[in-house]
């Protein structure tokens, strides 16, 4: 087969959660009917991690997050902190095979 008889279907699927997702696709023409079942299985990666500051009190402390892209799209993340004392910017783009830093803040209000 040399691809000449394909045709490419694009699918956009974005799920809310894990889970189980089940989807019929179904094709008509004047000459066949075809129905294409998908299931899709998401399974949701839980990272836990964990940072140390350790600062004089009233002086700030910036740690340098690598967030690295291994995927085929670029990443928009959109950070929400908190805690006391915790900055960084609220958006940071991570493109197509790069690493960038998330420079996350903590500036201590007391001891």
């Amino acid at each position: 087969l040399d691809g000449s008889d394909t045709v490419g279907l694009p699918i956009k699927f974005t799920p809310p959660d894990a889970g189980s997702y089940h989807c019929q696709i179904l094709l008509k023409s004047p000459c066949d009917v075809r129905v294409y079942e998908i299931e899709c299985v998401v399974s949701k990666d839980r990272v836990d991690g964990e940072l140390e500051f350790l600062t004089p009190a009233y002086q700030s402390v910036i740690q340098n997050i690598p967030i690295s892209n291994t995927s085929c799209v670029d990443w928009k993340f959109e950070a929400k902190l908190e805690g006391e004392g915790f900055y960084g910017p609220p958006v940071i783009n991570v493109g197509v095979g790069e690493t960038a830093l998330y420079p996350l803040t903590f500036n201590p209000a007391a001891e």
